[in-house]
């Protein structure tokens, strides 16, 4: 893994094609070993692993690749999912019932409604008045961490949304990361936990920087 090709391919991201999608997810996947979120309504069991692969595979395949964007360097390592808030809301029912099997993987029964606690929190927390960009996914492989591979991809968006003049948001549960989006101009709005023994959650707004 060559890291200053990676650092100078997450500043000008390529959209991830279809043929792309399971490198995607498997990197998202391993990004997310260790979020806060993630970690309490996945199931706890031997199969956690394999059912978040197959969370993001699904979720890419069926949400993000048709009704947003996949952002990733040319070699792979990160990926930062974008979807306009015009295509956030309710979906069409056979499409609610495709992805429920992996929901049910992703979670197992006993942890299913924890899922569901935490959508409708963040649906209750997600400001629709304003058209944005929503950053629904930021993850890089743990083998490529540390080199500002997020930020890069972060920058490279945010740049573009700025000459848009358009607005951002985005969600976290990893403390780490709040600094890190208030660096590129991300201001909390709400914080909140979705259920009692649930991690906090940040939710996070960006106006776009306006030209000097």
């Amino acid at each position: 893994m060559d890291i200053e090709t990676l650092r100078r391919e997450a500043q000008a991201p390529v959209t991830a094609t279809r043929a792309q999608l399971d490198d995607a997810a498997h990197d998202l996947a391993a990004a997310f070993v260790d979020d806060p979120l993630f970690n309490w309504f996945m199931r706890g069991d031997a199969g956690r692993h394999a059912a978040r692969e197959r969370f993001f595979k699904v979720i890419l395949r069926e949400v993000a690749f048709p009704d947003g964007r996949i952002q990733r360097p040319a070699s792979g390592a990160a990926a930062a999912v974008w979807i306009d808030s015009e295509n956030l809301g309710p979906q069409p029912v056979h499409r609610e019932l495709r992805g429920l099997p992996m929901l049910l993987n992703a979670t197992g029964l006993s942890r299913f409604g924890r899922l569901l606690t935490l959508r409708k929190a963040m649906d209750g927390h997600h400001p629709m008045e304003r058209p944005h960009d929503y950053l629904w996914f930021l993850g890089v492989r743990p083998d490529a961490q540390g080199h500002g591979l997020g930020s890069r991809l972060l920058a490279a968006q945010t740049a573009q949304l700025d000459a848009r003049g358009r607005a951002s948001f985005l969600e976290t549960a990893t403390p780490r990361n709040v600094p890190l989006y208030q660096r590129h101009g991300y201001e909390i709005v709400s914080e909140y936990r979705p259920a009692p023994d649930a991690p906090v959650c940040w939710s996070m707004w960006r106006e776009p920087a306006r030209a000097s």
